[in-house]
């Protein structure tokens, strides 16, 4: 199993640097980041500076959309990193959350995801692409060229056209029984569609807090550092209960039943441990959905989401102990998960 670590692109940007540096040394495959133009600074540019100061890391936003830069624009960043250091980067994309409310705008549909990964993936690889009536290919770009697209998903259709279309398929949530039927829905659209389901890597996102034991106050600690993730799935969940309804065959319960209390959302406080609008996030929700206690705890989890067929955790970091899970899986959960 592969490591990740994901990270908001708060000021200062050297932070966000240094903390990927760290992950590196501490044996993460993977550095990742937001990417919402008006809530944090610009990724890409801090993207090239993580890929300066590091050797091995493969870095790319989680996620990226469709709707806040033109397609052309977002290959020919890709396909500029990595001509400069070496096709380490991965395309994460997604409907826009944050990116696209924040702006006024609705979240891209999946017909525009479609076409954009078709597009971006195509040009950034060296390809051609049509750009609604224009063919183009970058005249500059090198014949090794290659660029994966990994898409986030959590609805039917999302989940089915990542099987079809994706490289990769990335789950914001680490809840094992989720986690079984979505990788599993997203696998035989795979076979469905004539692939090899087994080349579609499976990435899970979430929180991950480690404590010294599991003594009542260390875990309610955790749990408010983490509870804000259970928030921001429930924008995405919300938006599938008013597409499919709260009992639908097509979305299971166990998503959508904790969204019946949330009252609204500010984005000013998206993805922060301190954001007063996810009081709603029941305990259990953020046991099941994030990784909190102590490293046998980390550990049982990710053993059970590897048989499930996780390739790789992407932990979120944006709490009070970021150095101490990045040195603590370092020192222990991913040492024992790659053995």
């Amino acid at each position: 199993m592969d490591f990740g670590l994901v990270l908001q692109t708060d000021p200062p940007a050297a932070q966000v640097i240094s903390l990927m540096k760290r992950a590196e040394r501490n044996g993460f495959s993977h550095g990742w980041t937001f990417d919402s133009a008006v809530l944090w600074q610009e990724p890409f540019v801090i993207h090239s500076q993580i890929l300066a100061h590091t050797d091995r890391l493969i870095v790319g936003p989680m996620v990226t959309n469709p709707g806040t830069r033109t397609w052309e624009v977002t290959a020919s960043t890709f396909a500029t990193l990595n001509d400069m250091y070496g096709n380490r980067t991965v395309c994460g994309i997604g409907r826009g959350d944050s990116a696209m409310r924040v702006a006024g705008r609705t979240p891209n549909t999946l017909a525009r995801i479609s076409e954009a990964m078709k597009v971006i993936r195509a040009l950034a690889s060296g390809e051609e692409a049509d750009l609604g009536g224009t063919t183009i290919r970058f005249p500059w770009i090198g014949p090794d060229a290659e660029l994966p697209v990994w898409m986030a998903a959590y609805g039917p259709k999302a989940l089915k056209m990542a099987g079809e279309e994706a490289d990769g398929f990335i789950l914001q949530l680490a809840d094992p029984y989720l986690t079984r039927t979505m990788v599993k829905a997203v696998r035989d659209a795979a076979s469905a569609a004539g692939r090899d389901p087994s080349a579609v890597t499976i990435c899970v996102a979430a929180p991950a807090y480690l404590t010294r034991d599991d003594s009542p106050e260390a875990l309610a600690h955790a749990r408010e550092q983490c509870r804000w993730f259970g928030g921001m799935v429930g924008n995405h969940v919300a938006d599938l209960v008013a597409r499919y309804g709260t009992h639908s065959d097509l979305v299971p319960e166990a998503l959508t039943e904790y969204v019946k209390a949330r009252e609204g959302y500010d984005y000013a406080h998206h993805g922060r441990a301190d954001n007063p609008d996810t009081a709603f996030v029941p305990d259990d929700i953020v046991d099941r959905f994030c990784l909190i206690g102590t490293a046998s705890r980390h550990i049982a989890r990710l053993e059970e989401l590897r048989r499930i067929g996780v390739d790789q955790f992407a932990l979120y970091a944006m709490h009070d102990a970021r150095e101490e899970v990045i040195d603590g899986y370092g020192a222990t959960v991913i040492p024992a998960l790659r053995n």
